[in-house]
């Protein structure tokens, strides 16, 4: 599995100057990170399992993968339906575009049609794992590209002001580099794109972005960056203190796609199996003696993914365990309905070592978050106190913990 780094060294080999390829479509409205790790992931399984097929946009979106997953999370149109082709074909061609000026495809033109193939398997797998890895490689590759053709120091400007007139030097300069240097010759166009430029790389510079043509009132979130904006979080964001989730969201139902979820869970496990076993070298994440030697082949989700979907995906809320701790000790007897409730407290405590191992410690990547730890908490204890443990404060957040399994 690569690293950030290695991402960095990837994007590094390229020459993206906009003056010299004149490619407008660098990237595009359907570029969000959730959309361009699906659509990685689709292209993974249909490019396997030498990397080398040729494929087309429309094979890529009639693959038997593509139907069982994307017309379910992103509720699209059935790709047989008189809707479909043009739905379909921008939300797989913008990002397949993409990936092909960044060097991740290779794409070839024969007669109208464009043909693709895989240039780094080993690059688009680690888009595919998960929306965090797609959104560090679209900052990686976007900032690359403004460098290299030029224009980044405007957008420096805009980072280090956060003013309007900084914002509007910004996207002026944008705008005409592009009608300048591109086959794009609309204003309007060019500020469509521009929210897709400017966005990622001010999530990650904690600033101010664009929001519905203008500077954003506040600064860039994660959710904003998506394209299925609707999540769990948004759910219980009104959520009173002392009211249960259950209660909230039996008096304030809200379609949340739980579909989407299960697909991100799956691939959450596989993303920690991956980590587990290229840095910890496949060793349990609850170092019990008697397991030490065993490889953790299964990934166990601590709060049950059947009565808390919402934090379901969440790497905090998954432990890579042997089969006999999985399904020996977690659940009991193998019954994978049933958890064992004193287990799942030493799970807890573990993971929340590992944790804090992997954000305090050298590891190359840093894959956890402390926030969306105590999110998890939260959701599984259904208490909001998780909330108000300051940042980093792993002991608080062990006494929490061992309060819930003492009272």
């Amino acid at each position: 599995m690569l690293t950030q780094q290695d991402l960095v060294n990837f994007c590094s080999r390229f020459d993206y100057d906009l003056r010299k390829s004149g490619n407008g479509r660098w990237i595009d409205q359907k570029c969000a990170a959730d959309v361009v790790t699906v659509v990685a992931d689709c292209i993974c399984r249909c490019a396997l399992p030498d990397g080398q097929r040729v494929f087309t946009t429309s094979e890529i979106w009639h693959n038997r993968y593509t139907v069982e997953n994307v017309e379910a999370i992103f509720k699209k149109p059935g790709v047989e339906s008189a809707a479909a082709r043009n739905e379909y074909d921008k939300f797989f061609q913008q990002p397949m575009e993409m990936l092909a000026n960044a060097g991740v495809l290779l794409k070839s033109k024969h007669g109208n049609k464009n043909f693709y193939r895989v240039n780094s398997m080993e690059v688009l797998e680690y888009i595919a794992l998960r929306e965090r890895n797609a959104l560090f490689f679209l900052r990686t590759y976007i900032e690359k590209v403004l460098r290299d053709s030029g224009i980044y120091p405007a957008f420096e400007a805009f980072f280090q002001t956060q003013t309007k007139d900084g914002y509007r030097a910004a996207k002026e300069t944008f705008s005409s580099f592009i009608i300048r240097h591109t086959k794009i010759n609309g204003v309007v166009e060019c500020n469509r794109i521009f929210i897709k430029v400017l966005n990622p790389l001010a999530y990650f510079h904690n600033s101010r972005g664009t929001e519905k043509g203008r500077l954003s009132q506040q600064i860039i979130t994660y959710d904003m960056l998506m394209y299925n904006r609707n999540n769990f979080r948004d759910v219980y964001a009104d959520k009173p203190k002392g009211v249960t989730r259950k209660e909230y969201a039996a008096a304030h139902p809200a379609e949340v796609n739980e579909a989407y979820y299960r697909y991100q869970s799956a691939k959450a496990k596989r993303y920690l199996r991956l980590f587990n076993d290229q840095v910890r070298g496949g060793r349990t994440e609850h170092l019990e003696p008697a397991h030490l030697a065993d490889q953790a082949i299964h990934v166990h989700h601590i709060f049950p993914e059947s009565l808390y979907p919402e934090i379901g995906s969440y790497l905090e809320n998954l432990a890579a365990l042997t089969p006999t701790q999985h399904l020996g000790y977690a659940h009991p007897s193998g019954r994978t309905q049933e958890i064992d409730r004193q287990y799942q407290h030493l799970l807890l405590l573990s993971k929340v070592e590992r944790i804090r191992e992997n954000l305090a410690g050298p590891s190359a990547e840093t894959i956890y978050e402390f926030s969306n730890l105590l999110f998890v908490l939260s959701v599984g204890f259904d208490d909001d106190s998780f909330s108000e443990i300051e940042d980093r404060d792993f002991r608080g957040v062990i006494n929490a913990i061992n309060a819930h399994y003492t009272s």
